[in-house]
């Protein structure tokens, strides 16, 4: 398997990432077909691992940790943190007090010294940038996180904590992990470009777009049973909504495209993600070992630019079918105080 530079970092990882969101009860809860997806993974090649503490609550950590039992050194190992770990208010975020809580709690969870790259799984608007990147900075030096990185953040968010490192003197953001996929070309306009200016590598999430673009979403067939469609329900917030219906009607379209590639819609999909230059590493999400079959031939596959050309006559470059999929909405949007003023137009108090 092809390997690339993650930005200037001098670390090199395989194109394909593998992506463990669905190890423990949240997806797969078998343990035993969890390190076995892990273990296939590795001697295909794969040398690169992301997961969050977020997963399963742990699970997914614990998961791996008995996987790579013998095999740690083997990959780049990533994980995350950001999101609440109980219902303690301070149990979540970018605070000092949280970081250095939680990356204990992923090492001992990974059984290992280190995390090769330890990301912020969204950015904070209620913490000081300079906060966190100076906790981020001390473990760094500590020796207990070897690289820093940022998950969904926007390319302003992105430059800001590249000024913010640079005049406080903190470690700098080495890597991003944005969504991107052929329904999800927004980062295209901004994001990759931003992290190649910085030199930073691109790890990309959801490249089949939670599923659509595996082919099983088809007009006037019931989902498969044992999808994260049938799972989750149709009502669900990424399988309904304005971008649905034209998810279903592209999807017809892709496969055409693929079948003309000589390939399969999963194949295709994770690879047209990796033609980019600015992506480093697509992000592989397996939910059984079956599903892994059915994605490592991507890291073979090299769509030609007529191929290109008919994905870009059906999503143009930078577009995004439902927005939702950026999985960024601001707080400037989120909360009505901060896009409404409180008082009346005479002035007054309302």
């Amino acid at each position: 398997m092809e390997l690339r530079g993650l930005g200037d970092t001098g670390v090199r990882v395989s194109t394909l990432c593998l992506g463990t969101m669905m190890f423990g009860s949240i997806g797969n809860p078998d343990i035993g077909d969890c390190v076995r997806i892990v273990h296939r993974a590795l001697d295909a090649g794969i040398t690169f691992i992301d997961t969050a503490d977020v997963y399963s609550r742990g699970e997914s950590e614990q998961i791996l940790a008995r996987a790579l039992k013998g095999r740690r050194d083997d990959v780049v190992l990533a994980t995350k943190f950001f999101h609440p770990m109980s219902k303690d208010p301070n149990h979540r975020g970018g605070s000092r007090r949280w970081i250095m809580r939680a990356v204990e709690d992923s090492l001992r969870r990974l059984e290992t010294d280190y995390i090769d790259l330890y990301q912020m799984h969204r950015f904070d608007e209620h913490t000081d940038l300079d906060e966190t990147l100076g906790a981020l900075t001390d473990l760094v030096t500590q020796g207990k996180v070897r690289l820093v990185g940022s998950s969904t953040f926007p390319a302003e968010r992105i430059v800001e904590a590249q000024w913010t490192a640079e005049r406080r003197g903190h470690v700098k953001l080495r890597c991003e992990q944005p969504p991107y996929s052929i329904f999800v070309r927004g980062i295209e306009r901004d994001v990759l470009p931003t992290a190649q200016r910085y030199g930073m590598g691109v790890i990309v999430w959801s490249p089949l777009n939670g599923g659509w673009l595996t082919g099983k979403y088809r007009h006037g067939r019931p989902a498969p049973e044992g999808s994260r469609m049938q799972r989750s329900g149709r009502g669900a917030w990424r399988f309904d909504g304005p971008g649905a219906e034209r998810k279903l009607e592209l999807v017809e379209d892709l496969i055409k495209i693929a079948e003309q590639a000589g390939t399969d819609l999963i194949t295709l999909a994770i690879a047209f993600t990796l033609r980019h230059p600015g992506v480093t590493s697509a992000i592989i999400g397996p939910r059984t070992p079956e599903q892994l079959e059915s994605q490592l031939g991507a890291a073979e596959f090299v769509p030609d630019p007529g191929v290109l050309d008919a994905i870009d006559a059906l999503v143009p470059a930078g577009h995004t079918v439902t927005v939702a999929d950026l999985a960024a909405e601001p707080l400037a949007l989120r909360t009505e105080a901060r896009r409404r003023t409180t008082t009346t137009p005479s002035g007054d108090a309302s």
